[in-house]
């Protein structure tokens, strides 16, 4: 085929309250030997086969208005019939994920991304779409609006009717929320910025405002400019209990819990709001940083097979860094603050032993089957890539400040992607961000490369943070629910001298996970047996710290523990609690140049 040819796309909620979308497809010029059609396995930025086609209901095909016979190939591929156009696919699509990756409809709203709901018509992914956004029948939905980023054909702001994107590549990046939600709207960068709240919530809209404003101004000046785009969308559903992010290329669907967002009247800032603004933050960094500047392997997308790189360490590390540090240079949180959610990043890699089995190189590489299927041994196996990977940003960025003096910092090397990979959509090779860092700071990390990347050895984070006057602590949990990251009350307690993550159980605490080389795992436990008892005491959820108060380490004591529907006896010998829960406190400082590179690392800027 010589010219583009538009395809066209109607996508109606036609059964709300059987959660079915009703889908449109018209090819004006089908293959001649047959149109060959198929929907994604997976969407980026979610490294999983999902198998979206599994959602097809019902699909048929016609041409000049005659039935036309339609052959699978595969799980998501089909072949209409040849004809000589224009080619007319009905499908319906079964939507009921509540999450930020496939579709959701009911009677309250509508979400999608497109690799849910759009077929892709092979050989013409290259040629423009145009979209019919249909509102759902009947008065109840009257007050539904669309939320989307999707460029407008002649549909008002925030309203039903056409769209169009350049390919398939853009339809499937600009995700669509319709419902009656309310809107947040404000600039950054010169550009309109908004957030659409889906679900009822008592959300301080005005403090929502102020904050995301300075976050996404921060991010902005950060790498000099946004990208080209007419306008940026967080698409944001909220629940009674939930979290999580996907990015897009102008906008982010976002799932949070109620209880996460801002009060009218309060003045503080709550772990949860923390936590939502932490995850606003880090979907932001990515409009550049996996959005843009991708690897190599990502241009373009294979949306049909799972595709590997060993860099998701530096697109998903390196951002989820900056998330939590935006906040405090953003002036969102105070420095304490932001060393308690570093302090809980590195608890929780210290706490899996996973850490010495598998590098984040490897992580990344291993995300479609390891990181995004995890079990119950992962602890035990693997190492976040997500986690790993922002301490490994961490200890580029204060190796780079020491060693340039101050001069350089991963900032210019942030820069220096988005000019040399990002606004030119250069993909980076598996080399490109080692040898990059390299060419921009002048200095050579090698060494720190293999053993950040390549090596399961610890970080030097506690000698890297003493150097800008960050005191590095570990000490033993104090609880099963203890996090990291405060310095504790000074009581040790014993329960992390079983070796177990566990949750609370109708008939007892279940075990989740059950950590190498612990007194559980050695008296033979496992993960998914119910703890009942203790020394013959009932266990719950919330006695079980309790309960093992009295005993010190070394006490043996007997467990009684129902494994599937047989009532077992373990006989346990206590551990001391491992020191593998971090807190990190500023440290005084006399020395004006430690206090300048502190200062500079907070601040994102020298002072004076």
């Amino acid at each position: 085929m010589t010219a583009l040819q538009t395809v066209h796309y109607s996508i109606i909620p036609a059964d709300p309250g059987a959660h079915l979308f009703e889908v449109t497809l018209s090819v004006p010029a089908p293959s001649a030997g047959g149109q060959v059609l198929s929907l994604p396995a997976w969407i980026p930025g979610s490294y999983m086969i999902r198998d979206f086609a599994k959602n097809i209901v019902e699909l048929s095909a016609s041409c000049a208005g005659e039935p036309l016979a339609v052959t699978k190939l595969d799980k998501q591929t089909w072949r209409c019939a040849p004809c000589n156009g224009p080619l007319t696919v009905l499908y319906s699509v079964y939507a009921w994920d509540l999450s930020v990756r496939s579709a959701h409809l009911d009677t309250t709203h509508g979400y999608f991304n497109g690799t849910s709901v759009f077929l892709m018509v092979h050989q013409q992914a290259h040629d423009p779409c145009t979209v019919q956004l249909r509102p759902p029948q009947g008065e109840r939905y009257a007050a539904w609006q669309v939320a989307t980023t999707l460029p407008r054909d002649g549909a008002a702001l925030w309203d039903f009717g056409a769209y169009r994107a350049r390919d398939y590549d853009e339809l499937v990046d600009h995700p669509v929320e319709m419902g009656d939600f309310d809107l947040i709207e404000f600039e950054a960068g010169g550009v309109p910025h908004a957030m659409a709240l889906t679900g009822k919530h008592h959300a301080d809209t005005a403090r929502l405002k102020q904050d995301l404003t300075a976050i996404c101004q921060y991010h902005i000046d950060l790498f000099g400019e946004l990208p080209e785009m007419e306008r940026y969308l967080f698409q944001t559903m909220v629940v009674g209990d939930g979290y999580g992010g996907l990015e897009h290329r102008s906008s982010t669907s976002l799932i949070c819990s109620r209880g996460d967002l801002p009060l009218k009247g309060e003045t503080t800032i709550s772990e949860g709001y923390r936590g939502f603004l932490g995850l606003c933050s880090h979907e932001y960094f990515h409009t550049w940083n996996v959005k843009r500047i991708k690897p190599a392997a990502f241009l373009p997308y294979d949306l049909s097979k799972e595709v590997h790189t060993p860099l998701l360490w530096a697109f998903e590390g390196i951002t989820a860094y900056y998330d939590d540090l935006s906040l405090v240079r953003a002036g969102r949180i105070e420095p304490e603050s932001y060393l308690e959610l570093l302090g809980q990043t590195i608890t929780r890699v210290w706490r899996g032993s996973g850490r010495r089995k598998q590098t984040v190189s490897e992580s990344s590489f291993d995300a479609w089957t390891r990181f995004y299927k995890q079990d119950e041994n992962a602890p035990n196996a693997i190492v976040s890539y997500y986690t790993k990977g922002s301490l490994v940003a961490l200890a580029l960025d204060l190796t780079i400040r020491q060693r340039t003096d101050g001069a350089k910092s991963l900032d210019d090397v942030m820069r220096a992607l988005w000019h040399r990979h990002g606004k030119p959509l250069v993909g980076v090779t598996d080399e490109g961000i080692e040898q990059l860092i390299a060419e921009v700071s002048g200095v050579d990390l090698t060494g720190l490369f293999d053993l950040a990347l390549r090596s399961t050895e610890e970080l030097p984070l506690a000698q890297l943070l003493g150097k800008i006057g960050i005191e590095f602590h570990l000490r033993p949990a104090t609880s099963s629910n203890d996090k990291g990251g405060k310095a504790g009350n000074g009581d040790t307690g014993t329960a992390a001298g079983l070796g177990v993550r566990t949750a609370a159980n109708s008939i007892g605490v279940k075990l989740l996970n059950v950590f190498d080389s612990g007194a559980a795992q050695r008296a033979g436990l496992s993960a998914g047996d119910i703890v009942i008892a203790v020394d013959r005491i009932q266990a719950t959820g919330d006695s079980l710290d309790t309960l093992l108060k009295p005993y010190a380490p070394g006490d043996t004591l007997s467990l009684h523990a129902f494994r599937r529907d047989e009532l077992m006896e373990f006989e346990l010998t206590l551990q001391p609690p491992p020191s593998d829960t971090c807190y990190l406190t500023l440290a005084e400082i006399a020395d004006a140049k430690t206090q300048k590179m502190r200062s500079a690392w907070l601040k994102g800027h020298a002072d004076g």
